[in-house]
Order: C-alpha cells, then structure tokens, then sequence
C-alpha cells in the first residue's frame, strides 16, 4: 500500500532527473525551462495545498473538492488545468473499500490528492516507468494515462472479485445444506451493495475518458490516442460487468425465493399424505369403535376384517402416493 509521502519527481525533456525532493522546491523547480513535475500528497489540508495553488493558479472550488471526502466521480476543466476524482476499490475477503483519489493535470505538473493510504502509490510509480513512452507524447498526459489505467485496472480487479462471489452465492444457494438462509441473505445484500458502490464510481469513468478524448483544445494527442481508447474499452468492460452482475444476483435471489416455494410444496404434499393414511385407520377404528352392532361384531373374524381393512387402505395410498412422487 502507499505511505503517506509526500512524494516528488521532476522530469527534463522526457528524462527522470530528480525525485523524493522536498516539495518546497517545486515553485523554483516549475520555473526551470523543459521540465515536469509530479507531486502527491496525503491528507493534506488546505493550507499544505498553498504552494501548489500559487504555482499553478488553482481555484479554490477545486482545492476544496481535493481535500474533502466522499466527492462524486468527474473531471472538471479550469482555464488552465484539469481536476479529476476518483476510486480505487479494493476487495478483501468479503469487504469491499473505496480508495479516494484526487489529480490536477496541467501542462507541467501533475498534482495527486490521496484520502488515505489504501491507494498504492508505489504501484502507480512503477506503472509509470514501465508505460509506453511514444516520440512527443507530453509528459503530464502520459502520467495522467498511467493514472487512469490503473484507477480502470483497479475497478476491473474489483468487477471480478464480486463476479467470483457471485459464483460462490450462486453454489450456496443450489446447495440447501451448505449454508443457513440467514448467510445467503447477508452475503446477497452484500454484494448488491458493493456492485451499486461499483457502478456508482465506475460508470463516470467512461464519460471522463470519452471527454479527454473528444477535448476541443485535444487534450490528448495523436500518439496517444490508442492508450486512451484502450482505457475507454476497459472503462465499458466495468460498466457492463457490473450491470451483468446486478441482473445476475436478482435472478439468484429470485431463484432462491422460488426454490424455497418449491421446497415448500414437497413439504406440504409430504404432510398431506401422511395424513390422509393417517386418516384411514381413524376412520375404520372410529367407526368399529361405536356402541351398535356391525357385521362382526363380537366375533373373531369381524378383528380381522378391520386389521384387514386397515392394513390394506394403507398399503395402497402409500402406494399411490409414492407413484405419484408425494413420499
């Protein structure tokens, strides 16, 4: 996971030149000719942002919206940079966290906002250094590729683990004695709340991308136009494994509710046959049991007829019952 930083690097003419510097020396830095700079920060508050805001002129609408939590998924365009949220979740066990990531994109400087250390910042560095580099690509846009890839990466990762506990929902409940319903109702709800939690962070991703692209100023340029699509293409896979996996655990609970109907019957018949046999020998030892004569009565073969009558009145609806798939 990612430390609290802060963490600095400044490339020249496309070369790393410096890094772990402190970030008192990025104004003096950014007045350098040639050369970008990233800077991440974590927790920071408003006024560790100042230095920042001076250098690169940021309103304070967009430094609010860094240092607050809980703010919608989107990219907003100043006069002369770009800020971006997002969410990086990460699913553990049977939990699922969102991870807070704020970014300022300019010409010459990158500017990343963590809520917390869940994001792997480390991860991102070495995605950077192991990125395609094509002749001319600006530098800030192709740390702001590698950004998004990995937010996307992340999301992806995410779809698949509660695509995998779909899967293991789905055995519970096709298997009555794996686990009690209690469980099968709690890990449902669970993972319609995470999936709703996904799709509310990931869908956005696909507009955010869309307008990088589409950009009148063509924030993205030509050579980099293939990387981006290819984050868009990943962007759409989300959105459409999460509205798979909704419809997927709808249909499993409702199956689940029908299978419980279903069993409910088996019960049922099981429970009315049984008393219809039970039903015959009360009505026959009923019947012999009144205070008035009957063929038999007081004679040896009238018990008989009666034993008779009763044993074979329940040998044949068990009989019919058991063909009839009731027992």
């Amino acid at each position: 996971m990612g430390d609290t930083g802060p963490h600095t690097r400044m490339w020249r003419n496309g070369r790393l030149e410096a890094a772990g510097f402190p970030p008192s020396e990025l104004p003096e830095r950014l007045r350098e000719p040639g050369t970008v700079l990233w800077l991440d920060l974590c927790d920071p508050r408003e006024e560790e942002l100042e230095p920042v805001a001076d250098a690169l002129g940021l309103d304070p609408v967009a430094i609010e919206d860094a240092v607050s939590s809980h703010e919608r998924t989107k990219l907003d365009h100043y006069r002369d940079y770009a800020f971006l949220n997002a969410y990086a979740p990460e699913v553990t066990g049977d939990e699922m966290v969102m991870h807070e990531v704020s970014a300022f994109v300019s010409d010459r400087m990158l500017v990343t906002v963590r809520q917390g250390t869940g994001f792997d910042v480390d991860a991102l560095v070495r995605r950077w250094d192991g990125g395609p580099e094509p002749p001319g690509a600006p530098r800030t846009v192709l740390l702001l590729y590698g950004l998004l890839d990995m937010l996307i990466d992340l999301q992806l990762d995410a779809a698949q683990a509660l695509d995998d506990e779909a899967d293991a929902l789905e055995d519970l409940i096709f298997d009555a004695e794996a686990a009690p319903g209690r469980e099968i109702q709690r890990r449902g709800f669970r993972l319609r709340k995470d999936l709703a939690a996904l799709r509310r962070v990931a869908l956005p991703m696909r507009e955010i991308v869309n307008a990088l692209l589409r950009h009148p100023d063509r924030t993205v340029p030509e050579a980099l136009v293939p990387y981006f699509q290819d984050v868009y293409d990943h962007a759409l896979r989300v959105g459409e494994s999460t509205d798979g996996l909704r419809d997927l655990v709808a249909n499993l609970m409702d199956t689940r509710v029908a299978m419980q109907g279903n069993r409910l019957n088996e019960v049922m018949k099981k429970i009315t046959s049984w008393a219809a046999i039970i039903a015959v020998p009360t009505a026959v030892t009923g019947w012999y049991g009144q205070n008035l004569p009957f063929p038999g009565y007081g004679k040896q073969w009238g018990l008989a007829v009666s034993v008779a009558l009763i044993a074979g009145s329940i040998g044949a609806l068990y009989a019919v019952f058991k063909i009839k798939d009731w027992l």
